[in-house]
This record gives structure tokens, sequence and C-alpha cells, in this order.
């Protein structure tokens, strides 16, 4: 997806976005219209949230902190009028999850369009530095860095003593559907010796449909249903055992939100992928599986 490219304000020294686009640093007099859940709760941990004047229906967390906030719809439809109302001076969007179209119209606005794309897990040192130097929270940027850090270097000790697994991530349902190698939630996986690539080489499909069948559950140590987008639950997971009984070890319920939400979710998304490895010699369905179903 291609998002315009914007122009520097003169002499103000530009934060680069995702997609490449120069911004002025902005600061407390910042209106902020978020079209992201993860991008949202970000704000918030980086003690921006009286800023945010929108946000979507799917912006759930920080739950006491979004109840105050208007919407302005879904990730994929807003409603460009209630955005024109709310007068923000920048709007965040996601080459994933927001449609190139809004971002183009909500710029014709007038609008600052800031462009988010992290793939790789680490790629959050860089969206805190942006969001937080952006919106003038430097300092706070830098603590949840650190925090990061600190999360990472505990999930990469750990996972010198865990075993390589090829896994399939389940995302939708008819079709069924997975994730690409170069996605986020693939690169979380591997930092927990998941390979989360099997449809084959380098798969040029981000979001790629899958047959699920026996010839593709042998090639696999691990099924894991997540709880979003489509919210798999353990019923589902129960249903595939039946479907599937000589791989009914293999399915497992895990939290979509800390698998694939970037920003400050990150820190805890590690701490809890590193929990959910540690559980696997356990039960099919343990503790942590049911956390992550009602996580979400």
């Amino acid at each position: 997806m291609a998002f315009m490219r914007l122009s520097p304000t003169p002499t103000m020294p530009p934060f680069v976005d995702g997609a490449g686009n120069d911004h002025a640093p902005a600061g407390a007099t910042a209106r902020i219209v978020s079209l992201v859940p993860s991008l949202t709760e970000l704000l918030f941990a980086l003690g921006l949230g009286v800023q945010v004047v929108g946000r979507t229906t799917y912006c759930v967390h920080p739950a006491e902190g979004v109840c105050r906030v208007p919407t302005v719809g879904g990730t994929k439809t807003i409603d460009l009028d209630k955005v024109s109302r709310l007068r923000p001076s920048h709007l965040l969007v996601n080459v994933d999850e927001t449609p190139k179209a809004i971002a183009d119209a909500v710029a014709q606005l007038g609008i600052d369009v800031v462009v988010t794309h992290p793939i790789h897990v680490d790629d959050n040192i860089d969206l805190y530095h942006l969001i937080g130097g952006l919106f003038g929270r430097p300092a706070a940027a830098a603590a949840l860095s650190e925090r990061y850090r600190a999360a990472r270097a505990t999930i990469d000790a750990a996972a010198r003593r865990w075993p390589d697994r090829h896994v399939l991530y389940v995302i939708w349902k008819k079709p069924w559907m997975t994730v690409g190698p170069n996605t986020y939630i693939a690169h979380m996986l591997r930092l927990a010796r998941m390979n989360a690539t099997v449809t084959g080489g380098d798969e040029p499909v981000r979001y790629p449909t899958v047959d699920l069948d026996e010839r593709l559950l042998d090639r696999l140590d691990l099924v894991l249903f997540a709880t979003e987008p489509f919210p798999f639950r353990e019923r589902h997971v129960a249903e595939f055992r039946q479907a599937f009984p000589g791989h009914e070890q293999k399915a497992r319920l895990i939290n979509g939100e800390m698998l694939s939400w970037y920003g400050s979710r990150a820190i805890d998304g590690l701490a809890y992928l590193a929990d959910f490895t540690r559980r696997l010699a356990g039960t099919a369905s343990t503790p942590m599986d049911e956390r992550g179903a009602s996580g979400s």
C-alpha cells in the first residue's frame, strides 16, 4: 500500500514515518485521531491521552481512557464529516490496517497523516521515537524503549532453551487464513523459535489462505488459533480436535492482541509469548490459553 509523501515544514527538524513522510514536531497543541487500536493504546502510554480527540470503535485500550474519546467508525471505514468536526491536526494510520483511500481523503482535509508500518518486533523502538518525539514526549518514549529492551532480553535468554517448532497461526475462518513470513506476527513468533512459514519459501502474500488438511498438519508442531481478528475461542479449538483427532495435541488458543499489537503492548506481548512457550509442555488447554481467550 503506497501512501502519499508529504513535505516537512521549513526549518523544522522532521520525524520520518513508516511511509517515508516527514513530519514537523507538533507538541502539546496537537489534536490526534487514531485509526489503529495499538497506536491509541501507545498514545495513552506516552501520556498523550488528553490530546486524543478521536478513535475507532476497536480502540478499546486503555478502557478507562478511551471511554471519553469519540469514535469515528471502524478501522476500514470512517465518517469523514465526524473527523472534520473534531478538528484534528494529526491522524495516525497503519499500512496493513488503513485503506489508502481513507488516508488520502483525510490528507485532502489538510490533516497531517502519520503512517506506521512496523514489521520487525524491534521496529517498536523507532515507533516510540516517532510518536513520542513528534508529540513532545521523548522521555516517556525513552522509558518505553528501556522496558521493551528488558522484555526482549528476557525472551532471548529463555529462547535458547526452547526447541524449534513449525506453527500455523490461524487468523481467519472460511477461508482459513494465516500470516506470511514477513509480518509482525511471524517475527514475534520467531523470537520464541516458532516458524510460521507454512506455505513454502518467502511467500509474497502477507496473509495467505491455506487448506487445513492432513497434508499440512503433518508438517506442523502447533496450530495456534488467535483470538483476533477472527474471534477464535475454546469451542473452535475443540472443533479442530474433533475434526483432526490425530493432531489434537497441536491445537492451542493464543491471545491475538499480545502477538499482533505493537507499541506499548509489545512489552507485555513479549512476556506473554515467553510464558506461553514455557507452558507448551503442559496440557492441551492451559490456564494461559484461558487468559488468552478472555484477554481480547
